[in-house]
């Protein structure tokens, strides 16, 4: 076939243009991802449920800093830290130079809040309930701040099935075993344990894994008292790991005499997870609360 003088000659110059760009776009899919993301937003992470979410959107690579309450995954424990989410300082955070700052409504004090929302900041504060909603709200809220929308989009349809799932097996659970256990949530952390009323995280757990608070009455934690744990009579202990770590270990966090009037202790019927997937409420808690389950209602 003979050579026409069309296709001897050279692209057009536009035509030329466009295959350039559009190498340079197929090239940019082989960057690191630090490079990847280098226009997306960048974030601070108040909560670790929060922090949780970003790195299940796979956006780690926008964290520029978290509280001292992100340590999960094992790789939040090496972003730069920017102190307790209820003590911040708006000098460190703004030194991040982040574009959002993604937090439940605990965070504070206020006013560092309002000094970031000055300095052009966005703040994001999730309202902090205890619900299944609290979870979808943090998806959405770093889908948001992230760029990352769709990706927020198809991971809460995969964990509303789950959580879907996960409350058949809990009815199913409390049916087969004909009564609901009694539990008992102890806040161990500090040298005063309390116990868990309602209104609190723990409340919320107990009573999605298929069990009953035993503490009513009143809400929020109060100090454990020897008349409360004999009045209780719990079936087991539920506490978190890093409570029975401050306690000095199992031996001595049963030495409380307290507990010694409990069901739960002749038993030695104890139930612990870490904190942070016990009470965080992140896209960890279907899964949470099938083991809580597991290990309260099928035992």
């Amino acid at each position: 076939m003979k050579n026409t003088p069309h296709a001897q000659a050279p692209f057009p110059i536009k035509r030329r243009q466009l295959l350039a760009a559009a190498g340079a776009v197929g090239a940019s899919l082989w960057l690191p991802a630090h490079a990847q993301t280098a226009k997306l937003p960048r974030l601070v992470t108040l909560g670790g449920a929060i922090t949780e979410v970003v790195y299940a959107l796979g956006a780690e690579g926008q964290l520029v800093g978290t509280d001292t309450t992100s340590l999960f995954p094992p790789a939040a424990l090496n972003t730069p830290k920017v102190g307790y989410m209820r003590s911040l300082s708006a000098e460190g955070l703004l030194s991040l130079k982040p574009d959002a700052v993604i937090g439940t409504t605990e965070a504070g004090p206020v006013v560092v809040l309002d000094q970031l929302r000055s300095a052009g900041v966005r703040v994001d504060l999730i309202e902090a309930d205890h619900s299944w909603a609290e979870v979808q709200r943090k998806i959405q809220a770093v889908g948001r701040s992230a760029a990352r929308e769709p990706q927020a989009k198809a991971l809460q349809a995969k964990l509303d099935a789950d959580w879907a799932v996960v409350q058949k097996e809990v009815a199913d659970a409390v049916k087969s075993r004909g009564r609901k256990p009694k539990v008992l949530f102890i806040l161990a952390h500090g040298a005063s344990p309390q116990v868990a009323g309602g209104k609190t995280a723990a409340d919320a757990m107990i009573n999605f894994a298929g069990g009953i608070n035993v503490m009513t009455g009143f809400n929020g934690y109060r100090a454990m008292t020897a008349e409360a744990m004999a009045a209780a009579a719990p079936d087991f202990v539920l506490t978190s790991t890093q409570g029975i770590e401050a306690q000095g270990g199992l031996e001595k966090f049963w030495a409380r005499p307290e507990l010694a009037l409990t069901p739960a202790f002749k038993k030695r019927a104890l139930v612990q997870l870490d904190a942070l997937e016990l009470i965080g409420f992140g896209p960890r808690l279907p899964q949470t609360v099938r083991t809580l389950c597991q290990q309260l209602v099928l035992a």
